[in-house]
């Protein structure tokens, strides 16, 4: 049995923001193949984690490897969205007066100009490929519908749609099943489980019914300020006296 290689790796990284530690001594390991959910309250450090890993931001102290040998902090933001790092963000960004079978041209790897991608002859691969993603996502039946016109989970499962047309190695998503209906967010759930093992994924999320769903057989990674507070199955991060004091206790007042 071949054994997972890590794919990500940081080490005692620091990140402070006007005297505001927002990182601190941050470990953490990603194999490939693997999807890891982060959970952890507002100012836990998520956002500022996914800064990290793609460049928008630069550590203070530490390093952050992807692969055997690349260093993530030497590099520019474009330079690693290029290795096959891709962040979703929480509100989905997509070309709502395009087709959704448009967008996911506009997101294939190749030119990055909008007019030269839409007048670019897909070829037979980049089509079976499409329709692929299309029924991945599950909007084949609403290719030639606007994105304007999907809801907001449609608009979601585009978007991750349009990162897979990428071939990332990595997938950072946040927040993926915020403002979805029930339905919605378990069908998102199982895209995203789908996905594992044929890309690595890191999703932060607060729903804890949507957690519990995507990490039924992986790994909860708490963060509290800036650092990771516990790691275990789903199970034992939630009876965890820590994590319930920090997060999940509060989290039923609607503390996010």
């Amino acid at each position: 049995m071949i054994m997972p290689r890590p794919l990500l790796t940081v080490k005692n990284v620091n990140k402070t923001y006007d005297g505001f530690k927002a990182i601190t001594n941050l470990n953490f390991h990603l194999l490939e193949g693997e999807l890891r959910t982060v959970i952890g309250p507002n100012g836990a450090g998520k956002s500022t984690f996914f800064d990290l890993i793609t460049g928008r931001a630069k550590p203070d102290s530490g390093k952050i490897e992807f692969g055997a040998k690349t260093d993530l902090t030497k590099l520019k933001e474009y330079e690693i969205n290029r290795l096959g790092i891709g962040r979703k963000f929480q509100t989905p960004s997509v070309y709502v007066e395009h087709s959704v079978w448009d967008n996911l041209v506009l997101s294939l790897k190749g030119p990055r100009n909008v007019f030269a991608n839409l007048i670019y002859r897909l070829s037979s691969e980049d089509r079976d490929k499409m329709d692929e993603l299309l029924k991945l996502i599950r909007l084949d039946k609403k290719r030639e519908w606007t994105a304007g016109q999907l809801s907001h989970g449609e608009k979601q499962w585009l978007e991750i749609g349009m990162l897979l047309a990428t071939n990332p190695k990595l997938l950072l998503v946040d927040e993926p099943a915020a403002g979805m209906t029930d339905e919605e967010t378990h069908r998102t759930g199982e895209l995203l489980l789908s996905l594992a093992g044929k890309h690595s994924l890191i999703i932060v999320e607060h729903d804890m019914t949507f957690v519990k769903q995507i990490a039924k057989n992986g790994t909860v990674t708490v963060l509290h300020q800036g650092s990771v507070l516990c790691e275990g199955s789903f199970d034992e991060v939630q009876s965890n006296q820590m994590v319930r004091d920090v997060y999940l206790g509060r989290g039923k007042h609607g503390n996010r």
